[in-house]
């Protein structure tokens, strides 16, 4: 099979690239050269998406039986693509969002729940990610004449994570004493393996089901805590999690999703329905393993280009800290104490 993936080195694209590689496919990435992080063994064809003259590099290197897009968040850059390689390709598959859905994270999600309001045609502007994404969504059904397969994938974790959740909190354990550790501790979470969400979407990608559907773990697949402690005992650090009700948070002006990465109390963050993908073929590996395989490929000391969101997550040290000996009924020594 002849694979075009857009976008091939970033973090969901490249795991995609490796996974067809390693399936035997022939893999053809179209993406700007500014990460230097090339996928050996697949076809590279350089190219801006956002300059749509670019796309006809991408059409010269075909025919394709399928595209892979997980890097389209403009629709009208979307549309072009399709637009583009719609002669030359069978299978269109695109990567979206669960953030796309108008009422996540606030309530319970389906793959019928509605998405954001968003028309095809927008080029730029102020609306938020899941908007875009959900404009994407329309454009490629307005200009996609063949197969097409819309996933929605929720919080991917894993190696070479770009945006630094796991990593963050990995980090953090790091430094070991008593952590912050934010709401619930049997909060369900709903986390998938980068390499399961991409062997899922090479599944899709080779015709096993059709979309759309949500890239999400099962409802228990893991909890707040099992994921704090996985992180605290694969760094080998003494690290006391000292658990803070998510109103106590709240009360404290502590950002929700960011701030304490994957902490936020709406309740349908992570109630997102995963029987479509279960019954398509997703499988998820234990969080212990994404967690280990994580801090491993940190301490190898490899980099990769930074998301713009990185800095974002992450609590101060001195917000953390003025947090826990509140919470705790301490009180700070002050001058000449």
């Amino acid at each position: 099979m002849r694979v075009l993936v857009l976008g091939g080195t970033w973090f969901l694209g490249r795991a995609v690239v490796v996974e067809a590689l390693r399936r035997g496919h022939d893999v053809t990435t179209f993406n700007r050269g500014k990460t230097g992080q090339d996928v050996p063994g697949a076809q590279v064809v350089r190219g801006d998406r956002s300059r749509h003259g670019d796309l006809a590099a991408a059409v010269a290197a075909g025919p394709f039986d399928v595209v892979v897009d997980p890097s389209g968040y403009v629709p009208v850059d979307v549309a072009a693509a399709a637009h583009a390689l719609a002669a030359r390709v069978g299978r269109y598959v695109f990567v979206s969002t669960v953030d796309a859905y108008e009422d996540w994270p606030h309530a319970p999600i389906t793959e019928r729940s509605p998405l954001h309001e968003c028309p095809p045609d927008v080029a730029w502007g102020s609306l938020p990610y899941g908007h875009l994404k959900a404009g994407c969504e329309r454009a490629l059904a307005a200009a996609w004449p063949g197969e097409l397969v819309v996933v929605r994938p929720g919080v991917l974790l894993g190696v070479r994570e770009p945006k630094g959740r796991l990593p963050w909190w990995l980090r953090r354990m790091e430094r070991g004493g008593r952590v912050l550790a934010p709401g619930e501790p049997e909060r369900r979470l709903q986390p998938v393996d980068v390499r399961d969400a991409a062997a899922f979407v090479v599944d899709l990608a080779e015709g096993r089901a059709d979309g759309p559907v949500n890239v999400v773990a099962p409802q228990g697949h893991t909890t707040m805590r099992r994921l704090l402690q996985a992180c605290a005992a694969v760094v080998e650090r003494n690290a006391e999690l000292v658990w803070l009700p998510d109103d106590a948070l709240v009360a404290a002006g502590v950002r929700e999703w960011t701030e304490l990465p994957m902490w936020r109390p709406a309740p349908g963050t992570w109630a997102v329905d995963a029987t479509r993908a279960r019954a398509a073929g997703l499988v998820c590996r234990p969080v212990t393993q994404t967690v280990a395989d994580t801090w491993r490929w940190m301490k190898s000391g490899q980099q990769v280009a930074e998301h713009w969101r990185t800095a974002e997550h992450g609590i101060d040290p001195a917000k953390e800290g003025e947090l826990l000996r509140s919470w705790l009924g301490e009180v700070r020594p002050g001058p000449g104490r």
